[in-house]
């Protein structure tokens, strides 16, 4: 259980926790499936958009050799149209499987920094989050945010939100190159990038119910955010807390 008075670091999530749900399905990964074709078109040739696309066959490689249902190997040495396709047929496959993969998000994020960039997509996060987000930095706690999407993603969304540029409230980001967000390792490897030995004076929120329990192994303090959208909890562990505003903190 969560107190305020014994953590001075706060961990979030994004998604299902300090922004909708709602956003993420239907706004950034419709920006992704819908605006792919174009996209391509618009920065083929500009070597960030190949390194992104040898991220994405790389990984597609490994899938292959693993033996991954559905995986498709992206060629070097086609048609630019032939790439082109494999290209989004394998972001596309890999959305559809909800895959939290490193070359994935690294796709996504490239893409929404443009679609931020230009004001066509805006960050949303709760009304509730920025009073919190001020009450803990006025009492010089320090907050990060640990998500699935990429730390490029991460930064995008907290400084392009219709609150405004929210990163000064951040100290730092970490995404799943730290690990899996189920497993307890990933939050002792953050504390240990922190350079903090006493894990009880972090407080991780989540959404998710098997995050919350690898935090809790790790020896995190951890609290679970039951926003309007989310999947239902089922039976959560009385003694966790459970806030379905950040007003609770």
């Amino acid at each position: 259980m969560a107190n305020s008075t014994n953590y001075n670091t706060v961990i979030l999530d994004i998604e299902g926790t300090i922004t909708p749900i709602a956003f993420v399905n239907e706004v950034l990964f419709p920006y992704v499936t819908g605006g792919i074709d174009a996209f391509l078109d618009r920065a083929w040739g500009t070597s960030d958009l190949e390194h992104h696309i040898q991220l994405l066959r790389e990984q597609a490689e490994k899938d292959v050799v693993a033996g991954v249902e559905g995986a498709l190997l992206i060629p070097t040495t086609c048609t630019t149209e032939n790439i082109k396709a494999a290209v989004k047929q394998n972001v596309k496959w890999q959305m559809a499987s909800d895959r939290k993969i490193g070359a994935l998000k690294s796709f996504q994020g490239f893409m929404w920094k443009e679609g931020y960039e230009s004001g066509e997509i805006l960050g949303i996060v709760y009304d509730d989050v920025v009073p919190a987000l001020q009450k803990w930095q006025s009492e010089g706690k320090k907050i990060y945010i640990y998500s699935s999407g990429s730390v490029p993603a991460q930064k995008l969304l907290i400084s392009h939100t219709k609150q405004g540029d929210l990163s000064k409230y951040f100290s730092g980001y970490f995404d799943t190159s730290v690990g899996p967000k189920v497993e307890k390792e990933s939050y002792m490897n953050i504390a240990k990038a922190l350079g903090i030995s006493d894990k009880k004076s972090i407080l991780f929120v989540t959404d998710n119910i098997h995050e919350i329990y690898a935090a809790d192994q790790a020896g995190l303090q951890v609290a679970i955010a039951n926003r309007p959208g989310n999947a239902p909890l089922g039976l959560v562990d009385p003694s966790f807390k459970v806030v379905t505003t950040f007003d609770s903190f």
